[in-house]
């Protein structure tokens, strides 16, 4: 069955973090939805490899609305959690018990929601000391999925388990 995924992106997103697993979901029939502050606008990955149409804006849209939510990593997610709509927007997958996917730098959203305590989780070495303040229980591998919900892995060098396993949840 074909789920509606929202992505929260902005300018300086990881390319491969985007765009290798979002190509994977629409391979298995599912939907990518971009959100950010601008409907229309597009955004650049740190590497100028990619540029992504955003789809919707944060204000047009409601979580319920969505099966699952994709967190690219790079710079985005840091300027993302800035604003509190994309951060109570995150925080509402975790509460609902929906699957989350957040890759690299992805889990900095779920760090400011704070919705990481007590799970096992990985990211990005330079955000591990965050994570485990935030209560997350840290683990230095490719891809750790908690709880059937959360999928969360280190950098590009995962994108294949991490998008395996964001995969498995969404089946």
């Amino acid at each position: 069955m074909s789920k509606k995924i929202a992505c929260l992106i902005t300018e300086m997103f990881e390319d491969s973090e985007y765009t290798e697993p979002a190509q994977a979901f629409k391979e298995a029939g599912h939907e990518v939805v971009t959100i950010e502050k601008e409907q229309g606008k597009s955004v650049k990955g740190k590497q100028g490899e990619a540029t992504v149409q955003i789809d919707q804006s944060i204000e047009s849209v409601n979580p319920q609305d969505f099966d699952a939510l994709f967190l690219p990593g790079g710079f985005s997610p840091d300027q993302l959690r800035a604003d509190d709509r994309f951060v109570q927007f995150a925080k509402s997958f975790m509460d609902d018990k929906k699957p989350v996917f957040a890759i690299c730098h992805g889990p900095q959203l779920l760090l400011t929601a704070k919705t990481l305590e007590g799970r096992d989780a990985t990211g990005y070495k330079s955000i591990k000391v965050d994570m485990e303040y935030a209560g997350a229980k840290f683990q230095d591998s490719e891809v750790v999925v908690c709880q059937n919900q959360l999928v969360t892995s280190r950098q590009p060098d995962d994108i294949p388990a991490f998008t395996r396993e964001s995969l498995k949840l969404l089946n």
